[in-house]
């Protein structure tokens, strides 16, 4: 009876309660947003009724909003493996990048490789990528404590920089009149699901993990194990789990796992509106680009926009380089 009542306890502890705690903050969401929305003078439910047709109006739509949705839930997926153990990993944006365009590189160098063997080549050096960037935060969060939010985040801005400066330098392709490296071959990328829709086998490769993910969480020892350095490191510790250790896999897993957003795009699409409003971006025209409005945005931002670069910046250089921020709007910031 114990057996079968232990057994049978997973499956009864998820209730309404679970149900709406996870619900709740959606709709809490909403009502904040119909508030805005109100404030500003439109019908909140004109507006979510719009969005219900724009994202599920068809066939089409929905293709559009499932392709959309899919880096999400791979950057969340990386960021919740690294969460397990209690570490903020807030560096899958700069594995994205480093990963992506280590993948872009394969693709337009072994042009002449099968699909067979460019596509899990490509995929390979993507994460092998994300996995050697989060190397360094994973070392110094599990051997001298330091945080993991400022070295992660932190090294979004050296990603951006250094795929900004690959991009316009050694991997621009020759004659090209934009940032862009060379085309990436089809067969580096992922099939559609869809045609001619941007939904392709990321999908299937985000449901796979989200599967794996949770059958690991629940059902084996590491899953345990991480569990219970996140909840309590030294009662983990004090239980004989390698704690540094353990924080050093799951963070270069995250690295891993954070640059299938790439893949998920078919490497030769932008993940994010953030990848061309930062420097780094794929473009439709299957290349890895950096926007020229993005790259001035961010080459001007450390002179306008921070208080410590501002003193080593020439005013003049600094609205010549930044027409489109008054200097008003840059000493408010």
């Amino acid at each position: 009876m114990s057996t079968v009542a232990s057994s049978a306890r997973p499956v009864s502890g998820i209730g309404w309660r679970d149900v709406a705690l996870a619900v709740a903050p959606l709709v809490l969401a909403l009502i904040v947003a119909a508030v805005v929305l109100g404030s500003a003078g439109h019908n909140p439910l004109e507006v979510y009724w719009l969005l219900l047709q724009e994202s599920f109006g068809g066939v089409k739509r929905i293709a559009a909003t499932v392709a959309a949705s899919t880096p999400l839930i791979l950057t969340g997926l990386a960021t919740a493996v690294a969460f397990r153990t209690g570490v903020f990993n807030v560096g899958v944006e700069g594995c994205v990048l480093v990963g992506g365009l280590a993948a872009a590189f394969v693709g337009f160098t072994y042009v002449d490789l099968p699909a067979t063997l460019l596509l899990p080549l490509a995929l390979g050096a993507a994460v092998v990528a994300g996995t050697l960037w989060m190397l360094v935060p994973a070392v110094l969060k599990a051997r001298l404590d330091v945080d993991e939010v400022v070295t992660t985040l932190m090294l979004n801005f050296i990603a951006i920089s250094l795929t900004a400066w690959l991009v316009n330098g050694p991997l621009l392709a020759p004659g090209s009149a934009n940032s862009a490296t060379p085309m990436v071959v089809e067969a580096a990328r992922l099939p559609r699901l869809m045609p001619p829709s941007t939904l392709n086998a990321g999908f299937l490769i985000a449901m796979a993990l989200l599967v794996l993910y949770w059958l690991w969480g629940r059902g084996t020892a590491l899953g345990l194990e991480t569990r219970l350095a996140g909840l309590n490191p030294r009662f983990a510790i004090a239980s004989g789990i390698n704690v540094p250790m353990l924080i050093v896999k799951m963070m270069l897993l995250s690295g891993a796992l954070a640059v299938l957003p790439a893949a998920s795009r078919r490497w030769a699409r932008s993940t994010a509106s953030s990848w061309a409003s930062r420097r780094a971006t794929v473009s439709p025209a299957s290349r890895w680009r950096c926007w020229g409005a993005a790259r001035l945005s961010a080459s001007c931002w450390p002179r306008c926009c921070s208080v410590r670069w501002r003193r080593l910046a020439r005013p003049s250089s600094s609205s010549a380089m930044c027409p489109s921020r008054s200097s008003t709007s840059c000493r408010a910031r």
